[in-house]
């Protein structure tokens, strides 16, 4: 599985502060972008693979959502896990 509890705590703990605080929508736009990034590997691969381009664009939605968010509250925070991550806005 790509996505272990280890990996998830590795990922919040980077993004969020700490690996407990799931919460934070640094860390939840940073396992999003985890997400994405193994999802479009496997449609490069699986090119007929709706289900999971399904999937996809859910998630670039929900991520989208959480920028936007972020972007509203904190514009120096948003600009930095944009930075960090290699978001293109």
């Amino acid at each position: 599985m790509y996505l272990t509890k280890e990996v998830k705590e590795q990922i919040f703990a980077k993004h969020g502060g700490s690996a407990t605080n799931t919460g934070s929508s640094e860390g939840q736009i940073a396992l999003f972008t985890h997400r994405i990034n193994h999802l479009t590997e496997h449609l490069k691969r699986n090119r007929h693979d709706y289900n999971t381009e399904r999937s996809l664009v859910k998630l670039v939605g929900k991520r989208r959502s959480h920028l936007d968010y972020l972007k509203k509250k904190d514009i120096v925070r948003y600009r930095e896990i944009i930075k960090e991550l290699n978001i293109r806005k």
